[in-house]
């Protein structure tokens, strides 16, 4: 029972944190996560935690996965925004690569990018 309980003041406080410094008031939250802002007092105080869809919900309006944002799991925190799944795994099989393949990797890219870039600059003419 004290794990539930600090899990839900951990939860509590992540969520103000986030709400926080993406610069939002418990009203702007709510209106953006199509609740009301009574329910996100509760959250943060660890009195009750959202459901499956709202926390989904939440965490998009916050930019964080939903593991980060009910227990802190950071591995998918940074990427929850990246739509492409297929990508995010392949980004984190290249983080177990050698440091030389990692590098190749950032410079085929880069490559790319640059290309993209010229591309569209080319056809802005």
């Amino acid at each position: 029972m004290i794990q539930k309980e600090e899990n839900s003041t951990k939860f509590g406080e992540r969520l103000k944190q986030l709400r926080m410094q993406k610069g939002l008031s418990q009203v702007d939250l709510a209106k953006l996560a199509n609740v009301n802002s009574n329910h996100i007092s509760r959250y943060e105080r660890g009195d009750s935690k959202p459901t499956a869809k709202y926390l989904k919900i939440l965490a998009e309006c916050l930019g964080v996965s939903t593991d980060y944002l009910y227990d802190g799991q950071e591995e998918d925190a940074a990427f929850a925004d990246f739509k492409d799944r297929d990508l995010l795994v392949l980004f984190k099989k290249v983080e177990n690569l050698s440091d030389k393949d990692k590098e190749m990797v950032k410079t085929f890219l880069e490559a790319i990018v640059t290309n993209r870039s010229i591309k569209q600059l080319a056809n802005a003419s």
